[in-house]
């Protein structure tokens, strides 16, 4: 069952953390209400009908729950989950061997469902809707089809890029599912649970600034919060406070809106070098040091996000906020001033 799945993984010290932190339940899982009560009703009308889920896409990025919600819902379904991605299924035999040692009521949980090859989707089709995979063996004159009959099972695809999801696969989930940034309070209340499980005391306050600056991401926050574990022992009482947190996530140059020393760097660039934009990926990447799809992917999107910069097509813009993040007047004819 999916609590064997989760004691498997725990045994593995790389995974401890993570999951030993990851709520088991839809009770202990915070934030995302919507999303949490569709997929709440979707379990409990498939449960009353004896049936299986529908398949379900999760959209969002990375460290919003997608994988979290995924084993959640092999654990209400009282389902096994098989894990893995998409650039891990290299090959139409990959795929069989996963499909084929399948259960009636199982999940198949594809995390960056987007980087599936071609071939491969074209296979998935008929395994996902008609519960049937077709295999070619041989080559050329011996080439020959062999049909495989598959249990009915559930396809819960996550992905960080969901534009790059093929039209044909995004039409067979059942259920599509969009995964925000979660609110201070939804975070605080993330943070003081994983204190509790990691056994280290903390108060509201401490909480709450780590909650702050930790980008409305929970995997962000629980990792702020081992930071700041750490912190509090050697050079604290080792109880969290929000003087010992913002001691702490200081020395990680994070500031009090989330903010780390390359999304500084970034609208540094932006905004002196580049005088506001408009500038090309590429070019702001080549200006930071950084590579063109991490700055795109890992800060971009909040950046974006909290109004700092707009992306328009002829490349990034700084907003009014970035100037003022950095102690700059708004422009006047194109040139930023000191205030």
């Amino acid at each position: 069952m999916a609590e064997n799945f989760f004691q498997q993984t725990l045994q593995s010290p790389k995974n401890a953390f993570d999951f030993s932190l990851r709520p088991p339940l839809f009770s202990e899982f915070q934030g995302q209400a919507r999303v949490r009560e569709r997929l709440e009703l979707m379990v409990e009308a498939a449960k009353q009908r004896g049936d299986v889920l529908e398949h379900v896409l999760l959209i969002g990025p990375p460290g919003l729950g997608k994988t979290t919600l995924a084993f959640i819902l092999a654990n209400a379904m009282g389902s096994n989950i098989r894990s893995t991605s998409g650039p891990m299924i290299e090959k139409a035999g990959d795929l069989a061997g996963i499909l084929t040692n399948l259960e009636r009521g199982d999940i198949l949980f594809i995390d960056e469902i987007h980087r599936l090859q071609a071939s491969i989707e074209e296979y998935l089709y008929p395994a996902i809707e008609d519960f049937r995979l077709d295999i070619i063996i041989d080559q050329g004159p011996n080439a020959r089809s062999v049909r495989l009959n598959l249990p009915k099972f559930t396809l819960v695809g996550a992905t960080t890029r969901a534009g790059l999801i093929s039209s044909p696969l995004r039409s067979r989930f059942g259920m599509t599912n969009y995964l925000n940034y979660y609110g201070v309070q939804e975070l605080t209340q993330i943070v003081e649970r994983s204190a509790g499980l990691i056994q280290v005391e903390i108060n509201v306050e401490g909480a709450a600034e780590i909650a702050t600056r930790s980008r409305g991401t929970p995997r962000i926050a629980n990792n702020l919060l081992r930071w700041v574990r750490d912190y509090a022992q050697v050079r604290g009482s080792g109880k969290i406070d929000k003087e010992t947190a913002d001691r702490a996530l200081n020395m990680l140059d994070i500031d009090d809106d989330g903010l780390d020393e390359m999304d500084k760097r970034i609208l540094e660039a932006l905004v002196v070098r580049f005088q506001g934009g408009p500038v090309g990926i590429s070019s702001l990447a080549v200006a930071v040091g950084e590579d063109a799809g991490s700055v795109e992917e890992v800060n971009e999107p909040y950046l974006i996000q909290m109004g700092y910069i707009k992306r328009t097509p002829q490349g990034r813009v700084a907003m009014p906020k970035s100037y003022q993040k950095l102690g700059l007047a708004a422009p006047r004819d194109g040139q930023a001033e000191l205030f």
